[in-house]
Formats: C-alpha cells, sequence, structure tokens
C-alpha cells in the first residue's frame, strides 16, 4: 500500500496541528482582519463592488480567533441562528465547502447577508471579545468568505411538490428565505414577483457598489435548484388574487411585499423639480439602468445633492450620487453623527468619497426658479434634547438660527410606508394604523388563517437579516399548521 499523501491532506494535518496547539491568550492576540476595499478615488468613478472580500490568508487567520465558547451568544444574535462556531472552525480548518454546508443549513442568502446584515449590531455584538476590550470576530467578513469561496451545492429534496402547493408574493429576503425553507421541506413553491426582475429590494434598494446584482442572482439560482419557481411582472392582487391562489390549489400564501411607499416630510417646495423620494431614485439607476447614457428614462444628474436622511439607504443615495457625477454631495440629518442609525462601515466610505455631513440641521423649505427647478434649501440648525422614545436625544429647533444652501437636487429618504396594495386588496386583512399587517411574532400568522406575512410589511422597514429571519418562522409555522391538517 501506497505511503503517499497528497498535498490536501498534508495542509489539513498541518491546520489541524497548529488548530489545536493554539492557546486562547495566542488566538486573543491575534489583530481583526481588515477587508481589502478599492480606494476612494476608483469608488466615485465606478459602481464596483467597494468591498473586495478577505484572501484566504486572511479568512484563515480571522478564524483563528474564534474562541469556540461553550456558550456561544453570537449565535443568539444571528435572526437566523447561524451556527457561527461551526462554520468558522471549518475555516479554520481549511474546509470552506463544510462551512458553506453549516452555513446554508439556516441561511438562503450568506453571500447577500455576508455583505450587507449589520453584524455589529447582531451576531458580532455578542461576541465575547466585546467583553475583553477587543474587537470582535469578523463574522460578516467569514460568512462572505465562505459564501463566495464555497463550492457546496443546494442539495434538492426528494420530497418535492408531495405536500402541496405554496404561494409568496415578493421576491426580497423574506420571500427568497421562506421560499427556500418550504422547498426544503417538500412544498411546491411559487414566487410572484410584481417586477421585471426577481430579487426584490436586493435588487432595487441596495446599489451595486454594496451588493453586485449577480451575487444575488446566484442566491436566486441556488433557490432554483431545491425547486423554487418564480414568476415576474405579476401583481398578487392586481394579476392574480388571493381567490385565484386558494382556487388554484395553494394551501397558503405568504405576503413579502416589503415597504415601497416613500415618505415625504410634507414642507414647502417638496413638488418642485429635482425633490424625489430615495425609493425611487434608487430603482431607477438600480433597477432601470438609469444611470447608463442611452437609458430610455434617465435620470437627472445634480451637481449640487442633498440627501435627508440618516439611515443605510440614505448613505446609498449619497454614495450613488457621486457616482452619478455630483460635485458637492451632502448628508442632511437633523441628529448629531453619534445618532446616526447608518453603518459606522457605509458612513466611513461616505466620508471618505467626498460626502459632505450636515449634522445638527433639518430642512424646513425649498425654493425654486422660474421654471419650477429646486435651486436651493433653507435648513433649520437644531441642538439635542432629552432621550425621546427611541432612546435617542431629540432634535430640538435652535430659534432664529437658518441657512439657506443651493441645491439643484434633493432625494428625501425618511422612511418607507408598507406596501398597501395586498391589505387593501383582501378583505378581512387586519392591518395597523401605519399599514403593516398585523401577524402573531412567533408564527407569522395573520388575521386570516391561511395567510402569514414577513419582512417590511411586517416591521415597516427593516434589515435584510430580521426580514429572513421572519421568513424563517413563518415556513416552520406553516409546514405545523399543514402538517396538523393531515
Amino acid at each position: 500500500m501506497s505511503n503517499h499523501i497528497s498535498a490536501d491532506n498534508r495542509e489539513s494535518a498541518w491546520r489541524d496541528n497548529l488548530r489545536k496547539s493554539l492557546t486562547a491568550k495566542q488566538r486573543t492576540s491575534i489583530p481583526r482582519a481588515q477587508m481589502p476595499e478599492l480606494t476612494a478615488e476608483e469608488r466615485v468613478h465606478s459602481f464596483e463592488e467597494v468591498n473586495r472580500g478577505l484572501t484566504a490568508e486572511q479568512a484563515f487567520t480571522e478564524s483563528q480567533r474564534c474562541l469556540d465558547c461553550p456558550d456561544p451568544q453570537c449565535v443568539t444574535g444571528c435572526p437566523v441562528n447561524i451556527d457561527i462556531p461551526g462554520f468558522i472552525k471549518n475555516i479554520e480548518r481549511g474546509e470552506t465547502d463544510e462551512a458553506l454546508k453549516v452555513i446554508r443549513r439556516t441561511s438562503s442568502l450568506p453571500a447577500v447577508c455576508g455583505r450587507v446584515c449589520p453584524q455589529e449590531k447582531q451576531c458580532e455584538s455578542r461576541c465575547i471579545y466585546n467583553k475583553m476590550k477587543r474587537q470582535p470576530v469578523a463574522i460578516g467578513y467569514l460568512e462572505r468568505y465562505v459564501a463566495d469561496n464555497g463550492k457546496t451545492k443546494s442539495e434538492k429534496t426528494t420530497a418535492i411538490s408531495s405536500r402541496g402547493k405554496i404561494a409568496v408574493a415578493g421576491s426580497g429576503p423574506a420571500g427568497l428565505t421562506f421560499a427556500g425553507d418550504m422547498a426544503k421541506l417538500g412544498y411546491e413553491v411559487t414566487v410572484f414577483e410584481a417586477l421585471h426582475q426577481i430579487g426584490g429590494v436586493l435588487k432595487y434598494g441596495i446599489p451595486q457598489f454594496r451588493l453586485p446584482n449577480s451575487i444575488v442572482d446566484n442566491e436566486i439560482e441556488s433557490l432554483q435548484s431545491v425547486g423554487v419557481n418564480f414568476v415576474k411582472n405579476c401583481i398578487v392582487g392586481k394579476t392574480i388574487s388571493y381567490d385565484d391562489l386558494i382556487a388554484d390549489g395553494y394551501k397558503a400564501l405568504f405576503v413579502a411585499s416589503g415597504a415601497g411607499l416613500p415618505r415625504f416630510m410634507g414642507i414647502p417646495g417638496e413638488n418642485l423639480i429635482g425633490v424625489l423620494s430615495c425609493n425611487e431614485y434608487l430603482t431607477r439607476i438600480n433597477l432601470m439602468g438609469a444611470g447608463s447614457t442611452d437609458c430610455d428614462t434617465p435620470v437627472w444628474k445634480g451637481k449640487n445633492v442633498a440627501v435627508i436622511g440618516g439611515g443605510n439607504t440614505a448613505m446609498d443615495a449619497v454614495r450613488t450620487a457621486r457616482r452619478m457625477g455630483a460635485e458637492r454631495a451632502m448628508i442632511v440629518y437633523r441628529r448629531s453623527l453619534d445618532e446616526m442609525p447608518a453603518r459606522a462601515e457605509e458612513v466611513k466610505h461616505a466620508r471618505e468619497e467626498g460626502v459632505e455631513f450636515l449634522t445638527l440641521h433639518n430642512p424646513i423649505e425649498y425654493h425654486g426658479d422660474d421654471s419650477g427647478h429646486i435651486t436651493s434649501m433653507r435648513l433649520q440648525v437644531m441642538e439635542l434634547g432629552e432621550p425621546d422614545s427611541s432612546g435617542r436625544r431629540a432634535p430640538v429647533a435652535v430659534e432664529g438660527k437658518q441657512i439657506d444652501v443651493p441645491v439643484d437636487m434633493v432625494i428625501v429618504s425618511v422612511g418607507v410606508s408598507p406596501n398597501p396594495l395586498i391589505p387593501s386588496a383582501i378583505d378581512g386583512l387586519d392591518v395597523s394604523r401605519k399599514g403593516c399587517i398585523i401577524v402573531d411574532e412567533t408564527t407569522m400568522q395573520s388575521s386570516m388563517p391561511l395567510i402569514y406575512a414577513g419582512g417590511d410589511i411586517v416591521r415597516g422597514g427593516a434589515t435584510v437579516i430580521l426580514a429572513m429571519g421572519d421568513g424563517r418562522r413563518a415556513a416552520a409555522a406553516v409546514h405545523e399548521m399543514l402538517g396538523n391538517k393531515k
């Protein structure tokens, strides 16, 4: 018998020996990995993805920082309960494919989550390193590395279609997660998408420099491989009704139609040309190609652009404006930088790209020229008062302090409301005063027994990973509900 040992086996043995020999003190002394990224100069002239991903060496070194805690709190911080130590230890062993298998047990969108989830507020915020006053393990970076480099194929269920048909309205993160879980349980799942592309907010709401469309498409192909069907250009509540679905034999409907209704502030001048919602701006560029020179529906390319708001969507819009040629791009936010809800990484990238931050300012009026196009905005200077119901210090106007700032484009990003189409089309569906579908928080079941809902149509605007958590809970509940009927 040959004594030959393959190069892969030698490397595996070397990694195992190294992993076992490292003490906790040695692991905690390893500095956190730094994500490679394009320079700011490269970024403002391109929609190419900014973060480049960890190298294999960086991922291996970062994986060594994980202490494999006996009670891993990072898992409790993940809305879809990924076995975080499990996948990280597979990276350390050089088993990237196995790491991806671990993630896919509970997450249908690992490449998406590794890029856009606020890990610093969720899993990484529970990392034991925080108690040591050290930077937490870069869980998000490692998840992205595994998703981009693992070769694991999705496991197609052998019981497909045997349990009946399930309908999903909307192909955003909640809908895709629900669909994937139900397909793996053996149901025939059809996702109905109103737009001409699958992906929902992942496609129309997040710019390609943060989440390339090709990444979303790969995740969708993975879902198709486990039997999920997709129907585009079909509006549940218009093209097809809930009664039509039930008549066609669907046993349940999961509503994941999102929050696509923009909000405005109701101040003078909002109807001027050049004032538009963040939703419209990003959708036209991300989904309709308005950034190209030959687009049939081009968007105005402002030179002095102000984005009103301080969330991640506002950062996406202002950074997009820079890439669309804005010479001066501003964030106008009524609180201070410390209260800003956007991810720290988003703020950092925006500042590097030349974005100005007019914090403690709030627009109160827009002015225009004779043609009806916006020319300036009047800002009220603010100061911080006592904390409000959100726990943040409330902004208070400083009497007599206002400034006028020249602008030729204003993008309003002060929140969104749930899409009202499905709630208004289905009699008997209970909704809140804000238009959100009311559900049981454990099962995601609505007032109508066969209708479940999750994501922004329930929350009114939240993160990708929270929407995915809703989808997972709903799938488990629908499976139990239908199983109890048999």
